[in-house]
């Protein structure tokens, strides 16, 4: 078993360095890849960036639907250097998880997690503009590719620059609020997050995604995230429509609601 196993993963690193080198990459007008299309990430990092197995539901009755599935980390090192206060605060959020979780209420996901949540989002790529729409609650970045500015004001999504370095697409995002997680495992940030993105083409259905994330009042050193983001081949496929506001409306306002009065 164990031989079948390694000959496996042998086959399936082997397949995978030769999908890095074939597959021209396409072109804009103007020389730079084109990021034009619809991804997604294929991994469990919105369940835990780090490494873990499987968890059962938060909620008993939720029984397997609810489960955490097994993944492999995303992080360099697969290691997130907290502060001794900002290690703590992680442990009581991932305690506290279901309740806790920006993504329980539909809040905007924020930056890097909407790259990696379990749903699609679509780059759509001009020489003078770049746009980044997400399915999980109609969340949009829109991408500075000029002089570079600041933030009007912090936000769930951040503030975003994006300039080219070769073929690859950084991304200087800043100006964040500290209301969103990195996972449902209650990796968190404050609102001085700092993050960099690069998006690098590796074939022409597959980009190598990373983040450096550096956060000072949390963390004790930068540390970096990567993952392949992979396009959606589907005839016809497209974003779909996902309100999920609404859908937790009764959570967060249903101890709101006025109480009927008592027929007389």
């Amino acid at each position: 078993m164990r031989n079948w196993l390694t000959c496996a993963l042998f086959l399936i690193n082997a397949t995978w360095a030769v999908a890095q080198t074939t597959g021209r990459v396409p072109r804009m007008p103007d020389g730079k890849p084109n990021l034009n299309g619809i991804w997604q990430a294929m991994n469990t990092a919105n369940w835990d960036l780090q490494t873990h197995g499987p968890t059962e539901a938060s909620v008993v009755a939720m029984g397997a639907q609810g489960l955490t599935p097994p993944g492999i980390g995303v992080v360099e090192g697969d290691a997130i250097p907290y502060l001794p206060a900002a290690a703590k605060k992680k442990e009581e959020n991932f305690a506290n998880r279901l309740a806790l979780d920006p993504e329980t209420k539909c809040y905007l996901p924020g930056v890097p997690r909407a790259t990696y949540m379990p749903y699609p989002f679509q780059i759509v790529q001009s020489p003078q503009a770049i746009v980044i729409a997400y399915e999980y609650a109609g969340a949009v970045r829109n991408i500075n590719m000029g002089k570079p500015t600041e933030s009007p004001t912090d936000s769930w999504m951040g503030w975003s620059n994006g300039h080219w370095e070769g073929d690859t697409l950084v991304v200087d995002v800043a100006g964040f609020n500290d209301q969103t997680w990195f996972d449902r495992s209650g990796n968190f940030h404050s609102d001085a997050l700092h993050v960099v993105e690069r998006y690098t083409p590796i074939h022409a259905d597959a980009i190598r995604y990373e983040a450096t994330i550096e956060d000072k009042g949390v963390f004790s050193r930068p540390w970096k995230i990567s993952m392949p983001l992979y396009r959606h081949l589907e005839k016809n496929y497209q974003l779909m429509e996902l309100k999920c506001a609404e859908m937790t409306e009764e959570l967060l306002y249903g101890h709101l609601r006025k109480q009927p009065r008592s027929a007389k």
